[in-house]
């Protein structure tokens, strides 16, 4: 039986940055507004906790508490449970690309929620094509910020 609210997601993004780069980049959220112009907000609660409110295309932003999971660059993963408008989790998990690498990264996303807040329940099943497309536009527009934030000057990271 299909969960019309149940979403899983699936990014990956190949960048010409060190992993341990991207990793940096990416372990600190509450940057993320700096680069990735959906993430409209990141509030620190502690050391692991934070809140956000992201916005893509479509006219609603999503509220989540992230709760910090998992933080090892050794392996090159992080990852976090998702409370709020959504629930579930959330991992990033950044390697060399190729073989021996060269300076390149894929940092992977992966994403699997279920969706809590009542609107975008009650358009479930017919909104379903549009946040899956609101999503992905998201995410084009992550990767390209990243890239940009990648490409900047020093003194501007």
């Amino acid at each position: 039986m299909q969960r019309w609210t149940h979403y899983r997601f699936r990014s990956v993004w190949d960048l010409d940055a060190p992993p341990a780069l991207v990793y940096s980049l990416l372990e600190d959220a509450g940057r993320y507004p700096d680069w990735w112009p959906q993430v409209r907000r990141v509030e620190q609660i502690d050391e692991h906790t934070g809140t956000a409110l992201i916005r893509s295309v479509l006219p609603y932003g999503i509220h989540v508490t992230l709760t910090g999971l998992l933080s090892d660059p050794a392996r090159g993963v992080l990852e976090a449970a998702l409370r709020g408008d959504i629930e579930g989790w959330a991992r990033w998990t950044v390697r060399p690309a190729g073989a021996a690498g060269g300076g390149r990264t894929r940092a992977v996303y992966e994403q699997e929620v279920e969706v809590r807040a009542a609107l975008l329940r009650r358009f479930a099943l017919a909104g379903r094509p549009l946040f899956r497309l609101n999503h992905a536009l998201m995410m084009r527009a992550g990767r390209r910020g990243l890239e940009a934030r990648l490409t900047a000057p020093p003194e501007a990271v």
